[in-house]
């Protein structure tokens, strides 16, 4: 079963935290955004906040609040949550002369991310959209995975299982992540780290597209040395019971 809040820190911290490297990785979302100087503030009752800032064709995502001239409130993350569905509608509290760069260049963001995050056969054979797509579900499980160890029941005992030091998990000629642990918290940032103590490495781009879309299973990765894994293993063993938790959420 989903936690509500747990799935609105996903869908705020780990998927539409994406739009930052949408606008930096796709020229056509950050032409749509050049010359707009908005701060668009996200605020959940009882629930995550964060602010996207767009500043002549660049994207920054903030957790926390910030400086906005657009601010919409949801009265739990239910709302939140529903409102990604497509089933119910932010209150904006600030920003009503600003109302078109969400219903135009905002929802444009939106349906590209979506497009991305979403692949068909037809798709996964073009290079470039195989590379975004990777790009993109890696960040959003990983980022997810943070949360699900943070507020999840469940997702909190796992936590709780990895040693503390970081896992770093990256794809060869493609994106690096890692997953900081202190005491049962999680923190998942982007790049590459000095000394992870456990670590992940993918291949290629293929390879780490084809097992986070269920085509190979990991095992098989691992077998075949497309996968290689170093340093302290027993951190994996509990982080990929996570990331199975990360699946279930967001399928």
């Amino acid at each position: 079963m989903k936690d509500a809040l747990t799935m609105s820190n996903i869908n705020l911290y780990a998927v539409l935290r994406n739009l930052e490297d949408l606008c930096a990785l796709d020229k056509e979302m950050a032409a749509l955004i050049k010359g707009k100087s908005i701060g668009l503030q996200f605020v959940v009752k009882g629930g995550p906040r964060a602010l996207i800032s767009f500043e002549d064709g660049k994207c920054t995502f903030t957790r926390g609040t910030g400086k906005n001239n657009i601010k919409l409130y949801f009265k739990s993350p239910e709302h939140f949550n529903d409102m990604i569905l497509g089933k119910a509608n932010p209150i904006p509290l600030k920003g009503f002369t600003k109302i078109n760069f969400l219903k135009n260049q905002f929802s444009q963001l939106t349906d590209k991310l979506t497009y991305y995050l979403k692949p068909t056969e037809v798709l996964l054979k073009k290079s470039n959209y195989l590379k975004m797509n990777t790009i993109f579900t890696i960040y959003t499980a990983i980022f997810a995975l943070a949360e699900i160890g943070n507020n999840d029941k469940i997702g909190k005992l796992n936590a709780g299982r990895i040693p503390n030091g970081t896992i770093q998990l990256s794809v060869k000629n493609g994106p690096t992540v890692n997953i900081t642990v202190k005491d049962g918290i999680l923190e998942a940032k982007k790049g590459l780290v000095n000394s992870p103590r456990a670590s992940m490495t993918f291949n290629s781009i293929e390879t780490a597209n084809a097992m986070l879309n269920g085509r190979i299973d990991p095992y098989s990765c691992i077998s075949s040395g497309r996968l290689e894994m170093k340093g302290y293993i027993p951190m994996i063993d509990n982080f990929n019971k996570l990331l199975v938790q990360v699946s279930n959420y967001l399928n």
